[in-house]
């Protein structure tokens, strides 16, 4: 029970820094059409860390929940910028 509990401490101390879930909001003006928002939700969705993707294309706006451990909002915005559509992150 005692190598359990040693196990246990050593594993909460190696874990990765207090993971958060977070979400960011993206303005993509690029998108126009009715394929742009399949693109950019594609894009957004292969990046390791994010967890959801939500495409409001009448608002020109993507809502994207992530870990912040394994991608940063500039993360997000390269790879929208990477399939074609720029982006930026809404305040």
């Amino acid at each position: 029970m005692k190598k359990l509990s040693v196990l246990i401490v050593l594993a909460a101390v190696s874990a990765p820094a207090w993971a958060t879930t977070k979400t960011a909001t993206l303005s993509v003006p690029g998108m126009t059409c009715a394929a742009c928002p399949i693109t950019v939700k594609t894009a957004l969705s292969k990046v390791p860390g994010v967890e959801k993707t939500q495409i409001l294309f009448d608002q020109r706006k993507a809502i994207v929940t992530y870990d912040d451990t394994k991608i940063s909002p500039a993360g997000l915005t390269k790879a929208t910028a990477d399939a074609g559509y720029p982006s930026t992150p809404v305040r």
